[in-house]
């Protein structure tokens, strides 16, 4: 009964934050990491689960974002051009993410990523002219935030996301690229600490898979239906929240 119920939380916990997630390309590593850890999870199990339940469900929510036409995945596109970009710089983020980790203390690390997630969130709202979109700002924004999700997990969608926004990119599309290159990313970061030696826990992947997978459809539909200002708003507050959310646990 015990494990039936551990596995319901996990799943509905994957459920709620994968919403969130797809639906403003941001939340669920940066939220459901510290949850995993408060219910007793130790980060070294918690972290490559997330990672790997992301990879699921990430695929699964870029076809439904095709499908819904939030973004056009067709193999010319200037959204799928992006997205390779954000992919491979995805991976060149994850591999410089593991050599600083060892090397800088988690509590510089936590400063880093919760003021950055703050900050462009401020700006996200606060910005009245968006800057024109160039590739040195693709290339700048992939790197930065696939090192926030090789780090800690999270805090991959909110610099991703709000990023693409201000560089003038409208928020469908911000949230369509972003939750298919961060799908590459948690790939690449995975694959890192498997290689490792780190012990994946199976009865804690599977119901993230599960929780996370079945949010996807809704996710893409909430998208779809809502209008672009309203969604660059909650893109905004929701960067701002979980700025404000990160650097508040570096001190309790």
């Amino acid at each position: 009964m015990a494990e039936i119920t551990f596995f319901l939380i996990i799943a509905i916990l994957a459920f709620i934050c994968e919403y969130i997630d797809a639906s403003i390309g941001m939340g669920y590593g940066t939220t459901l990491t510290p949850l995993l850890l408060i219910i007793g999870i130790q980060p070294l199990q918690a972290v490559p689960a997330v990672l790997i339940s992301q990879l699921s469900s990430g695929l699964v929510a870029s076809l439904l974002h095709h499908k819904f036409k939030n973004v056009n995945f067709s193999l010319k596109s200037i959204d799928t051009k992006v997205t390779f970009v954000l992919a491979m710089c995805g991976i060149i983020g994850a591999v410089i993410a593991v050599l600083v980790a060892i090397r800088l203390s988690s509590f510089i690390l936590r400063i880093y990523i919760g003021s950055m997630v703050l900050t462009v969130g401020i700006l996200t709202l606060t910005a009245k002219v968006k800057t024109n979109f160039s590739w040195k700002k693709i290339l700048g924004l992939g790197l930065i935030s696939s090192f926030n999700k090789g780090i800690s997990g999270g805090g991959y969608g909110p610099v991703l996301t709000c990023g693409q926004v201000l560089s003038g990119t409208e928020s469908k599309h911000a949230v369509g690229r972003t939750t298919l290159a961060e799908a590459v990313t948690c790939l690449a970061s995975g694959l890192i600490y498997i290689a490792t030696h780190v012990v994946i826990y199976w009865n804690i992947v599977t119901p993230l898979i599960i929780g996370s997978t079945l949010a996807t459809p809704l996710s893409a539909y909430t998208v779809k239906k809502i209008k672009e200002k309203k969604l660059k708003n909650l893109v905004g507050c929701a960067s701002i929240t979980l700025g404000i959310i990160t650097l508040i646990k570096i001190f309790i």
